[in-house]
């Protein structure tokens, strides 16, 4: 192990110290900690988006201590170690990849493609998953869950044939969430954006990914327009904030 990856796993170790720790620290459980997680991932995410190397470097140590934070808390509890998490992820990506660490030949890159999701059919079969819906996290943003389960449901033969078919139940759906009566929006707020999901996938794009540029895209469209508002679009007409927003576009396509 390296000097700086020991040096990491004994300042934990000194902060979660019950005596002569951090208060904080130590007072910390994997359920407290896990938002910080998911927070760390996403900076990470946005760093690489921004393809800022230094921010990167210092992001990814965040994630890392987030690792070794957890790993802490499981020592402490008699569950596991760092060790044991390392072991454990070396372990699985040479059995994911037998084509490089086995004498197994890959083939095309489909049929490596498939080997690995076999692998991965064959692992849940061994944890006791019954379901093609098991193993897909409930904690993963919302469109991205979406889109995994349809793609599992995808995998069995469960999917639309063509686009045309995910097109017309988005439609559907429309019409259900403006017919539904109060108490039923929220449900049917819910197929809709479940449905808008399935017809993105079958364009072939990453709803999350296209969601993400689509949130960039009104950020820097508004912003253009407050500057050409000179401040807040706070009481201007709507007939205003509309020019506005058709400036700003026409600015960008100029």
């Amino acid at each position: 192990m390296s000097e700086q990856l020991n040096r990491l796993l004994s300042i934990m170790a000194r902060l979660r110290d019950p005596e002569n720790g951090c208060e904080w620290d130590v007072a910390q459980t994997f359920a407290t900690i896990a938002p910080y997680t998911i927070e760390e991932a996403y900076e990470v995410a946005d760093a690489i988006e921004r393809a800022d190397m230094d921010e990167l470097r210092g992001e990814l140590g965040d994630l890392l201590l987030q690792v070794v934070f957890h790993s802490r808390m499981a020592e402490e509890a008699g569950h596991f170690a760092f060790e044991d998490v390392a072991r454990s992820i070396s372990d699985k990506m040479e059995a994911r990849h037998p084509h490089i660490f086995a004498a197994v030949t890959a083939g095309t890159e489909d049929a490596a493609r498939q080997g690995w999701e076999d692998i991965k059919a064959a692992e849940r079969n061994d944890k006791g998953d019954n379901s093609a819906m098991d193993g897909v996290a409930r904690a993963l943003p919302a469109l991205l869950r979406a889109e995994k389960l349809q793609k599992r449901a995808a995998r069995e033969g469960f999917d639309w044939p063509d686009i045309q078919g995910p097109a017309d139940k988005l439609v559907e759906e429309m019409g259900e969430l403006a017919e539904a009566a109060p108490d039923d929006q929220f449900e049917e707020a819910g197929d809709l954006l479940f449905a808008a999901v399935n017809l993105v996938r079958a364009y072939g794009i990453a709803p999350e990914d296209a969601l993400r540029s689509a949130n960039d895209k009104f950020e820097r469209r508004y912003r253009g327009m407050e500057q050409l508002a000179g401040g807040s679009l706070s009481g201007l007409s709507l007939d205003r904030q509309e020019q506005l927003w058709q400036d700003v576009k026409a600015a960008e396509k100029g």
